[in-house]
Parts: C-alpha cells; sequence; structure tokens
C-alpha cells in the first residue's frame, strides 16, 4: 500500500473520523482548520500515529509544522526519514 494511502486509513482509524473515505482526502488538502478540520489534539494524536504506524518521530513543531500540512508533505517527511 502506497504510503499516501495508508495515511488516509490510519488517520481516519487513529483519529475515530466519521463520515470520512480515504477518497474523499485530497492529498494537498490542509489536514487542519477549512480542509479536514483536525485541531491541535488531533495534532498530538497524528504524531503518535506515524510513530507507531510508519516509525517516524517527529520530534518538536519545528519540524511537525511542515510536516503536517497535508497527507503529500507528511507522505514525504516520513519518505525522507525511513531513507535517512
Amino acid at each position: 500500500m502506497e504510503i499516501k494511502e495508508k495515511l488516509k486509513q490510519v488517520l481516519i482509524e487513529d483519529l475515530n473520523l466519521e463520515d470520512v473515505t480515504p477518497d474523499e482526502i485530497g492529498n494537498d488538502e490542509p489536514l487542519f482548520g477549512e480542509g479536514l478540520g483536525l485541531d491541535s489534539l488531533d495534532a498530538v494524536e497524528l504524531v503518535v500515529v506515524v510513530q507507531k504506524h510508519f516509525g517516524v518521530e517527529i520530534k518538536d513543531m519545528d519540524e511537525g509544522r511542515p510536516a503536517l500540512q497535508s497527507i503529500n508533505t507528511l507522505a514525504a517527511f516520513i519518505e525522507e526519514k525511513s531513507n535517512g
């Protein structure tokens, strides 16, 4: 499974997003605010989800803020950290 597809799946399952399917989450759609509508508590959970499912640690918000913009930025971050 491609990283982006797995990300969408675990986002829905682990953050208990109701009435959302992976197909409805755009790769460039903002995860927070007007996009998917996640909030700061979801950000904390998302950091845990990324570490649990992908073995990649987001150490702080300087690193996390750009990574947590969208599915595309998060997938790129995971790929970079996994290969590095």
